[in-house]
């Protein structure tokens, strides 16, 4: 049976800042998926991330159906009418488009689709994240495909062992990378040094079987300046000739360093945290939870969460500790981004034009001395 898993998510309004939807909220975005669903869906799974809430649909519509696509767009739409009445931060802030053109990609919010033919236990993942940019997931899908040290199916499982193939867009350009394990692996691994500019849209199988789909969307490459963090969503198989769920999520459980926090300005790490978490008001640590499911016939059961169990915790304060090291370098590089990748760049410009009409020749200096 041929179906498809379609994740769509945006930050449509947060209580009292960027912190998490109201309850009203997310009531109001539910009963617009939920009247859809006898015509379109199969079923579907509402939560957030943060301030991001996500709308998980299967259905057999195929990928970028404008049914599917519409229907996630008038549930955040009339969510943002519930956030607007509410008063909530940040109302509307990823839809940048004023009406619908058939395709929520390019519209402001994030995307990640897969359509293949159902297994019978069919296992799979959705790691959505706040606070933080698409390349994100990056050093994670490294870690599932390529790092044998992280990953030990790479060895003994045969088809993870003959290797996949990354898809990798530059989010400048648009352009999409075919990349081959294992003949491209030095090529995969310069773009993925890079996740400002390089981002993995998805992973497959030499078979031409998907595994993965990620978000990529640039939000401020859409709407032209800074209106929030890109907060990527990301489907992901497990079991069988994909990775193991474990191996899945595992992968995060070395918190790495992403761009993103409070004013979306600073490095700190990437922290796996529980089903429906809000953003921590400590600088916004960027967060990811692990949404774990098996379907069968496109019906759900789950989700399970991922990162609840004791161990996480212990990977949380290394996440802490991390994050509390580096927000102690102050304002001072690497602690903060590059010039080109700072969000709030307008404010910066103009704190470099006013220095640099203070800046004259050494010589002219000295002569006033």
């Amino acid at each position: 049976m041929k179906i498809t898993l379609s994740a769509i998510k945006a930050d449509i309004g947060g209580v009292g800042g960027h912190t998490k939807p109201s309850k009203e909220l997310l009531k109001r975005v539910e009963e617009v998926v939920k009247r859809a669903k006898h015509d379109l869906l199969i079923d579907y799974y509402i939560g957030y991330a943060g301030d991001d809430i996500h709308i998980i649909m299967s259905h057999k519509n195929r990928v970028e159906n404008n049914r599917i696509h519409k229907l996630a767009w008038d549930a955040f739409k009339e969510g943002t009418e519930v956030a607007k009445e509410q008063g909530l931060y940040g109302a509307g802030q990823d839809l940048l488009k004023d009406s619908f053109s058939g395709n929520v990609k390019g519209m402001g919010p994030g995307v990640a689709e897969l359509e293949f033919e159902e297994r019978p236990n069919e296992a799979f993942v959705v790691f959505a994240a706040d606070k933080t940019e698409p390349g994100a997931f990056n050093f994670p899908f490294y870690r599932m495909f390529i790092e044998s040290r992280s990953n030990t199916g790479i060895i003994i499982n045969p088809d993870l062992a003959e290797g996949v193939v990354f898809n990798v867009m530059d989010v400048m350009s648009g352009k999409i990378a075919e990349l081959n394990l294992w003949e491209d692996k030095p090529e995969i691994e310069a773009a993925l040094m890079y996740p400002g500019r390089f981002v993995v849209e998805s992973v497959t199988s030499k078979k031409g079987e998907p595994i993965v789909s990620a978000s990529t969307d640039r939000l401020h490459n859409i709407a032209g300046t800074y209106v929030g963090k890109d907060d990527p969503i990301a489907i992901v198989r497990c079991q069988k000739s994909f990775p193991a769920t474990e191996e899945a999520c595992s992968a995060f459980n070395n918190p790495h360093f992403v761009a993103g926090n409070t004013r979306g300005s600073h490095h700190l790490p990437l922290m796996p945290v529980k089903l429906n978490s809000p953003a921590s008001l400590n600088y916004s640590i960027p967060l990811v939870m692990a949404a774990v499911f098996s379907m069968h016939n496109g019906k759900f059961v789950g989700p399970h969460d991922g990162f609840d169990t004791p161990d996480w915790d212990y990977i949380r304060n290394i996440a802490t500790q991390r994050a509390m090291d580096m927000r102690n370098q102050g304002f001072i590089h690497p602690a903060t981004l590059v010039p080109e990748e700072l969000e709030y760049n307008k404010g910066y410009k103009a704190r470099m034009k006013k220095l640099n009409s203070k800046f004259r020749s050494a010589k002219k200096s000295r002569s006033k001395q």
